[in-house]
């Protein structure tokens, strides 16, 4: 693997459990996208570091179960504001 992709994954790694922030917002902050955020902590991590992985798993595991929580709010929020309007 190449060093620049195991830092990546290693700052990622740290950042999501320090934060304890979405996929999708380190996405962002790393300036990669969601599938790649995805892909270094699911898979590439595993290789690199298994203490962090079982970390980690717990934290995307969390998002995945109120992910439907998030959404409802969302879109409650959105039509709130259409109706402000």
């Amino acid at each position: 693997m190449n060093k620049k992709i195991m830092e990546r994954v290693i700052e990622e790694s740290d950042y999501i459990i320090k934060t304890n922030k979405t996929v999708r917002e380190i996405a962002s902050i790393f300036k990669v996208s969601k599938s790649t955020v995805h892909k270094d902590l699911s898979d590439r991590l595993l290789e690199i570091n298994k203490e962090k992985y079982k970390e980690v798993a717990k934290i995307l595991q969390y998002h995945t179960d109120i992910r439907h929580i998030r959404g409802g709010e969302a879109t409650k929020m959105k039509f709130l504001l259409k109706k402000s309007n």
